[in-house]
């Protein structure tokens, strides 16, 4: 199972079809609390974060992962704007494995929904 925490409509589509279509479940949350639940109830192979979400706070998340030792383990990736060199160094520090630019993240996507954690 893999969990994304994504508010746009568009990536969140993207990210239905690329699961379908790979045979992975996913589900989606959508605050800092649902995500960590959800963390917690499923044990996701995967989280996946808009690092554009105005209304979630990912690096909060991912710091709370790091804190929790349950959580820790779980694989990151994060997608962002190209351009947003700060948003990407910061994602890096906080502790999310993956990041990448948004086109690299949705060409790759199929793969990165088929990897399996280290």
């Amino acid at each position: 199972m893999i969990l994304a925490i994504v508010d746009d409509l568009m990536f969140s589509s993207k990210l239905r079809n690329a699961a379908k279509a790979v045979g992975t479940r996913l589900a989606f949350a959508r605050s800092v609390d649902s995500a960590l639940a959800e963390m917690r109830h499923q044990k996701p192979s995967l989280v996946i974060f808009d690092l554009n979400n105005p209304r979630i706070d990912a690096l909060a998340i991912v710091s709370q992962m790091k804190a929790d030792p349950a959580l820790t383990a779980i694989a990151t990736i994060g997608f962002t704007q190209h351009t947003a060199t700060e948003t990407i160094a910061a994602a890096r520090t906080a502790g999310i494995q993956d990041v990448l630019a948004r086109s690299a993240f949705f060409e790759r996507l199929p793969e990165l929904m088929t990897r399996q954690p280290a």
